[in-house]
C-alpha cells in the first residue's frame, strides 16, 4: 500500500505577526508542485491567530471549507447572514459555491485561537452557498473514529459536497485504533496534537500520512493525541 509521509516541519510557513500559519499543501505564496493536495483534499492549514486579530472579509467560490478549532474560539461572519463562534469539538462546513464572502476573527481579546482550516474540492461547481456547524463530544470521539463530515451527512455529521468521510478521534496514551482502507479509496491522516505511531511510523503534531489503496492503518498513541482522518475516493 503506497504511503506518503508529510512531516510538519517541512510544511509551508507564513508568519504575519498576528497569524502564524503552516501549510500541508500548496497555498497562497507557498507553492510546491509535489504537494498540491491529496485527491479532493486541497488544503490543510494549521493557523494560530493572535487575540483580537483575524481575516478581514474576503471571497471564496467552488470550495468546501471546514474549520476545526483545537484551542480558543473562532468567530465567523459571512455574506449569507451567518454568524457564529466555533469552539473545540465543533466542526463548521461552509459551501462557497457560486460565491460567498466571510471573515474569521479570534473571538477573544486575551487568548490566541488555534485551528485547522481545510479545503475540499466539491464534486460539482456552482452550488448554492451554505453553512453548517455541529458539536461532537469528547466522549464520542475518545478511542474511536467519530464521523464528523460526510457526503450524505450520515450519523449526525456535517454534509460535505464530495465523496469523502471525515473522522475525528481523541486517543489517550497507549490507545490503539485501526482503520480499514477499502478498495478504490485513499486515506489522509492528520495529527492535530500529540504523538503516535501509524503502521510503525512515528508521527508528531503537524505530521500527515497518506495511504493509497486497500489495507489497514493501525495507530498506537504514544502520548495523548488528536487526529483527523479523511477517507477519499481515488
Amino acid at each position: 500500500m503506497p504511503t506518503t509521509i508529510r512531516h510538519g516541519e517541512a510544511r509551508g510557513h507564513a508568519n504575519f505577526g498576528w497569524l502564524d500559519s503552516r501549510h500541508t499543501f500548496s497555498f497562497g505564496h507557498y507553492h510546491d508542485p509535489l504537494h498540491m493536495g491529496f485527491g479532493a483534499l486541497r488544503v490543510i492549514n494549521e493557523d494560530r491567530v493572535s487575540p483580537g486579530a483575524g481575516f478581514d472579509t474576503h471571497g471564496h467560490a467552488d470550495m468546501e471549507i471546514i474549520s476545526y478549532v483545537l484551542e480558543g474560539a473562532l468567530e465567523h461572519k459571512d455574506s449569507i447572514g451567518t454568524g457564529s463562534v466555533i469552539r473545540p469539538g465543533e466542526v463548521q462546513r461552509m459551501t462557497a459555491g457560486t460565491g460567498i464572502r466571510h471573515s474569521e476573527f479570534n473571538a477573544s481579546a486575551s487568548e490566541p485561537v488555534h485551528f485547522l482550516q481545510i479545503w475540499i474540492v466539491p464534486a460539482e461547481r456552482g452550488l448554492e452557498p451554505g453553512y453548517e456547524q455541529k458539536a461532537f463530544s469528547e466522549a464520542e470521539r475518545s478511542g474511536a473514529w467519530k464521523l464528523v463530515g460526510s457526503r450524505e451527512g450520515r450519523d449526525g455529521s456535517v454534509t460535505i459536497h464530495q465523496d469523502v468521510d471525515l473522522y475525528s478521534s481523541l486517543l489517550a496514551n497507549g490507545d490503539t485504533l485501526t482503520f480499514e482502507v477499502q478498495p478504490g479509496r485513499r486515506v489522509w491522516l492528520q495529527v492535530a496534537r500529540g504523538t503516535l505511531t501509524a503502521n510503525g511510523e512515528t508521527l508528531y503534531a503537524g505530521d500527515g500520512l497518506g495511504l493509497t489503496g486497500a489495507g489497514a492503518l493501525a495507530l498506537t498513541a504514544t502520548d495523548d493525541a488528536e487526529v483527523l482522518l479523511f477517507d477519499l475516493a481515488l
